[in-house]
């Protein structure tokens, strides 16, 4: 049972060495399920340039909403039942922008942007509670606050203006909520996030868009008369699946925050947020590209719209994960990082290359490149340095 009233308390890796996810972030992770869902809805319904555009514009609010309070959580969680009480408010609030997603650039536009000027309100609510009750935290926590006040303001007065200025005005507001993290800088040197809890965190939102292509397959299968092609294409697209999920979390780990702690600088550990954005956008347009591929007809050239959108996603989830190696944000390893950058070039060979080719053609070649990840991965590791930092 919760407390009725508990004050917000500093949740740090000297506070606690060892902490993991809370039966009530997992809960909050289910809004984002369906959320995510209702974005790769809307790509499926507009496979174009335009289309994936809209859907990188609608992810990113979405997205940031639920890194806004797992940031929170990560430094000043607590159980009791105003705490309760908020999460469940910011539920509501995601609830609502999953609900606004459909048609969020058209006549659901005004609602999108009402719903995510609240999740950040609420937000807003939780910092200034958090800075009230911990002296130490009240740098970060008001230039947080001031941050993403503004960022809430100017999402309200977008419904001012019409589209398409109302999108530019929600451009402005993106860019408020996104350069926030960087004007507390300094101050998060001394609230560096728990480096087990954070990782954890991240990962569980990668599995979220990782569970999206698996329901992408079964969709796919599902409305597909079983037949030897149909059955290929279902085993290759979990194969992808499969090798993206293990390639991102035996390499996963809190090395940015104790790189910040030892090197006195938080570049990777906001790098390590950042780049975070690019791999579940090609991870989730990926699952759109499965569903689509099982769905074509087995016997005719796959699209070029398909195959553009499959390939790009699978290039940009390639060529996010060697930037985390490059840079040791994850396990630092510059021949993996040298691998990940080839299996993106290998996508974009695919791209323009792969015109004529059947659907289980392209899906073949595209697990083949994930296989390859997974054994140089394992014909490289070295178990005593699975999540530390090792130039192999």
């Amino acid at each position: 049972m919760a407390n009725i009233l508990q004050p917000p308390r500093l949740r740090t890796s000297e506070e606690e060495s060892e902490r993991r996810a809370t039966w009530l972030e997992l809960f909050y992770d289910l809004v984002f399920v369906v959320a995510v869902s209702q974005l790769a809805h809307n790509l499926k319904e507009d496979i174009s340039i335009s289309g994936f555009l809209g859907f990188v514009f609608l992810f990113i609010p979405v997205w940031w909403s639920w890194i806004g309070t797992t940031m929170y959580a990560n430094r000043f969680d607590s159980d009791d039942i105003g705490r309760r009480l908020l999460v469940g408010l910011q539920m509501l609030t995601a609830a609502a922008m999953a609900v606004n997603i459909h048609h969020g650039l058209t006549e659901n536009s005004a609602g999108f942007a009402i719903s995510y000027a609240l999740s950040r309100i609420v937000l807003v609510i939780e910092y200034v509670r958090a800075g009230s009750y911990i002296p130490e935290a009240r740098p970060l926590t008001t230039r947080y606050a001031a941050g993403f006040a503004i960022a809430a303001f100017i999402w309200i007065i977008s419904d001012f203006f019409a589209p398409p200025w109302r999108f530019a005005v929600w451009g402005v507001g993106i860019i408020v909520d996104l350069v926030t993290p960087f004007t507390g800088r300094q101050y998060q040197l001394k609230l560096l996030p728990h480096a087990s809890h954070l990782p954890e965190r991240f990962g569980l939102f990668t599995m979220i868009v990782l569970g999206e292509a698996i329901i992408a397959v079964v969709n796919g299968v599902s409305e597909q008369r079983w037949d030897i092609y149909s059955t290929m294409g279902a085993i290759l697209a979990l194969t992808t699946a499969f090798s993206l999920w293990w390639v991102y979390f035996d390499n996963l780990g809190g090395t940015p925050i104790v790189a910040a702690k030892s090197e006195g600088r938080i570049r990777k550990m906001l790098l390590w947020l950042y780049m975070h954005f690019p791999l579940v956008i090609g991870i989730a347009a990926a699952g759109v590209g499965v569903e689509e591929i099982l769905l074509s007809q087995q016997t005719q050239a796959l699209p070029d719209k398909i195959r553009y959108l499959m390939c790009g996603s699978i290039a940009l989830c390639w060529l996010a994960l060697a930037i985390l190696h490059r840079t040791g944000i994850i396990r630092y390893c510059k021949m993996r990082a040298k691998y990940r950058l080839g299996g993106a070039i290998a996508a974009i060979a695919l791209l323009y290359f792969g015109k004529g080719l059947s659907p289980v053609a392209v899906i073949a070649i595209i697990t083949a490149i994930s296989i390859f990840q997974v054994v140089q991965d394992l014909s490289g590791s070295r178990p005593t340095t699975r999540i530390a930092d090792a130039d192999i």
